[in-house]
């Protein structure tokens, strides 16, 4: 049985730069690094040294406060950086790849053959348990939690966003050995776009299929949660990237971990946007390499979605779920003759501000200012008309700013995550940091249940 949900709430936002289906091969990385930032929540601890080798695969830290849960290598190589912050804070472990690529082999496995906990314990043994997330929190799954339902999106709606599909071919036996897996350790639901055609999607087996239609964010995996099986305090659902279960369908299909996957690289800025085959922590620098014109200088680059990625520099590395690196204008080039009174035909426009509106679906080019400063919260309304989800987005804003955990659990914080306020955050005329302050809050919330 199919459900289809047709979501009205939301914001399209059509940009220039995105990528043509068209796969590039760059040259390789000179190192990899991973890092516990692109892990949410962990609290990490370095299981190896400096010098030492690793196969890929091997865990290169561990959840401090959850030791079982490893984070899998994602090349074979030397271990040439540990770096550290404040407070001996660890920034990430960098690793020189060898030549030939060496793997920890876990053994080819038969998923239909296995329960729910072999597979539980096979992903944390390989490193890979704590690549899928959790609500409440939006954090990285623990294994203390029985989850009462695992979701996957494989529908990318956000501006720019990498098309799945297209990632999705050749890898159609490890994605439905991937959910089989998962399904059984607690029931799949796989979230689907109403023009996703794909035989992979579309025929899934040992998942509920639920096909959404209309704007952005409809493929939010907050989104689908909240209309399919909302979660109450006391409950918990774990989540995947579409492309992390295809990653744990190799480990059961090849016995190895394998990291390997295709990253878009888009934005107004960049030449010939195209899709590029990658592996998780390689360098950035590659993929943008000749491409940037004679504007590097004045680029913000994103590892991850407009909307929802981190701000990252041409030296940085591919995170952990980044399925695209943006690089959009920053903007302080800009000099406007006479600003806000001119039609502005060429800007993007949410409330018809500007007279581009006439223009229809005209692909638009945005840059990274805020075009206005931090102010008082107004309650217009406007968040509910971009959050297609049944809570009440701007009190429970207000709630988390002034610190009121019954108020914050009363309006619906267990069943948010940051990125489901990232379209919220683009038309706030108060200019707040909403998915920083949901972040906050969920923090906070979890400190006080710990």
């Amino acid at each position: 049985m199919v459900n289809v949900f047709k979501i009205k709430k939301g914001l399209d936002i059509n940009l220039e730069g995105k990528a043509e289906r068209i796969k590039v091969q760059k040259d390789a990385s000179e190192d990899f690094v991973l890092s516990p930032a692109f892990f949410e929540g962990v609290v990490p601890k370095v299981i190896v040294r400096e010098g030492e080798h690793v196969d890929a695969g091997q865990a290169l830290f561990v959840n401090k406060q959850y030791p079982e849960v490893g984070f899998a290598s994602p090349v074979s190589g030397t271990v040439t950086e540990i770096a550290r912050g404040e407070r001996r804070k660890v920034l990430h472990v960098k690793i020189s790849p060898d030549t030939e690529q060496k793997y920890v082999d876990y053994g080819i496995h038969d998923v239909s053959r296995m329960s729910g906990e072999d597979v539980k314990d096979m992903l944390l043994k390989a490193g890979l348990f704590g690549f899928m997330d959790q609500l409440p929190y939006a954090i990285s799954a623990l294994p203390c939690n029985e989850p009462k339902a695992i979701f996957v999106s494989a529908l990318r709606d956000k501006p720019l966003a990498a098309d799945f599909e297209f990632e999705l071919e050749g890898n159609e036996a490890d994605f439905q050995t991937g959910l089989t897996a998962l399904s059984k350790i607690a029931k799949v639901y796989l979230g689907i776009g109403a023009k996703q055609t794909s035989a992979a999607l579309t025929g899934a087996k040992d998942v509920e299929i639920n096909v959404f239609s209309g704007p952005c964010p409809a493929g939010n995996v907050g989104v689908q949660i909240n209309h399919i099986s909302p979660v109450n305090k006391g409950e918990t659902v774990w989540t995947a990237d579409p492309m992390v279960v295809i990653f744990i369908g190799r480990l059961f299909n090849t016995g190895k971990v394998d990291l390997r996957r295709i990253v878009a690289v888009v934005g107004s800025m960049v030449e010939n946007p195209s899709y590029h085959d990658v592996i998780v922590g390689g360098q950035i620098a590659p993929l943008l390499e000749c491409r940037l014109g004679d504007f590097a200088e004045c680029l913000r680059i994103i590892d991850g979605n407009v909307l929802t990625g981190r701000r990252t520099t041409i030296d940085g590395y591919i995170g952990a779920h980044t399925s695209e690196i943006t690089v959009i204008s920053e903007g302080e080039e800009e000099c406007e003759f006479m600003g806000w009174m001119m039609p502005r035909l060429n800007q993007f426009s949410v409330n018809r501000s500007y007279f581009s509106w006439l223009l229809g679906k005209k692909a638009y080019t945005l840059d990274a200012r805020v075009k206005g400063g931090e102010r008082h919260m107004i309650m217009s309304g406007e968040y509910d008309r971009v959050i297609p989800m049944d809570i009440c987005a701007e009190y429970l804003i207000k709630a988390i700013i002034s610190g009121d955990i019954d108020r914050m659990e009363e309006l619906g914080i267990y069943e948010v995550a940051p990125e489901d306020f990232a379209l919220a955050e683009f038309v706030d005329s108060s200019k707040l940091e909403l998915q920083h302050i949901v972040r906050s809050g969920l923090d906070m919330l979890r400190k006080e249940n710990a």
